[in-house]
């Protein structure tokens, strides 16, 4: 098959994830659609950057794995940033330091490309629950919570707003018109949990090219680690207030109607049904269906509160975030 060559950039931050790193880096170079490169970012950690140099020395002086250290500011933003300036490949993909993906998700991102108006496209991430199993009280309808594809995404090929950032891929040309990822919006380590800077450069991106087509293709799929941590409800309930915050500043920048432009769809016909279906298995007694109908209500009202005083904090110029051009130069 042939396509475009793909860089794939993997940002990191703690030895903490250590054996999955190594894991998500292996999952690349099986590939059935072969990279053209693995690019480490790590995150203001020179403890780290030096032990994945030492990890991948065979193979930096060919340029299969590369290691750099984020040259913005603390996040998951700019650490991105720093991969797409030093990438090569026509396209650049991005995959969580904490997922796995599957043989053939590279094949089907590539192919979408053939396509010149296609700027981007995403794929589907399943949870793989430290626990076991999804806990009962967990709605599918929320499984953004823990950066995996939620109940409620159209499947098969489909064109969308935007794609998901921990499992998502761009031409490369989409940076130059759009610039890169927002700092000051997204993931900063073990921080509150914001997020949205992949809504916010999709929407800026549709704006500076009209003709751009966005997708989502199931069949890329990768597997996504949740932590114990995070199958508790605490967990649960801080995300989605973070989320609010981070849709108001997307709101700001882009507009409301752009902004919670989905979200309209999936909470006045996605979450309702949620919360019937649960409703229904707690009244079959199935088990935790008053659990997921309750999780689903406390969700929809914490993030809403998020939303609020994150555009009160955004009107104040209390929250900001900035966006950069992406500089560096492409081989080949």
């Amino acid at each position: 098959m042939s396509g475009p060559d793909v860089s794939v950039v993997i940002c990191v931050y703690t030895e903490d994830r250590w054996e999955d790193i190594l894991a998500a880096v292996a999952s690349v170079r099986t590939q059935s659609y072969p990279a053209l490169e693995t690019l480490l970012v790590v995150d203001h950690n020179p403890a780290l950057l030096d032990r994945l140099a030492k990890e991948y020395k065979d193979v930096l002086e060919s340029g299969e794995v590369r290691v750099f250290a984020n040259a913005g500011p603390r996040g998951l933003s700019a650490g991105r940033n720093t991969g797409i300036a030093a990438s090569r490949g026509e396209v650049v993909a991005f995959l969580d330091d904490d997922a796995v993906a599957e043989r053939d998700w590279l094949r089907h991102f590539a192919g979408a490309y053939a396509d010149p108006q296609v700027m981007a496209v995403g794929g589907r991430t399943v949870p793989i629950w430290a626990s076991g199993r999804r806990p009962a009280w967990f709605p599918e309808e929320f499984d953004w919570v823990v950066g995996c594809t939620y109940k409620g995404i159209p499947a098969g090929l489909v064109r969308v707003r935007n794609v998901l950032g921990g499992n998502a891929s761009f031409r490369r040309s989409a940076f130059d018109a759009a610039g890169g990822f927002a700092t000051g919006i997204g993931r900063d380590g073990d921080k509150r949990p914001l997020g949205c800077e992949e809504t916010e450069l999709c929407i800026r991106l549709s704006r500076a090219r009209p003709d751009a087509v966005l997708l989502i293709d199931d069949r890329a799929v990768i597997h996504h680690r949740v932590p114990e941590a995070r199958e508790h409800f605490g967990y649960f309930r801080t995300r989605a207030y973070a989320e609010g915050l981070s849709k108001a500043l997307v709101a700001r920048s882009v507009g409301v109607d752009k902004g919670l432009e989905s979200e309209r769809r999936y909470a006045t016909r996605v979450l309702p049904s949620g919360v019937v279906r649960g409703l229904r298995d707690a009244a079959l007694a199935r088990p935790g269906g008053a659990g997921r109908a309750g999780a689903i209500v406390a969700g929809v009202l914490t993030a809403a509160g998020g939303y609020v005083v994150g555009t009160v904090r955004a009107r104040r110029g209390g929250a900001t975030f900035s966006v950069v051009e992406i500089e560096g130069e492409r081989d080949g």
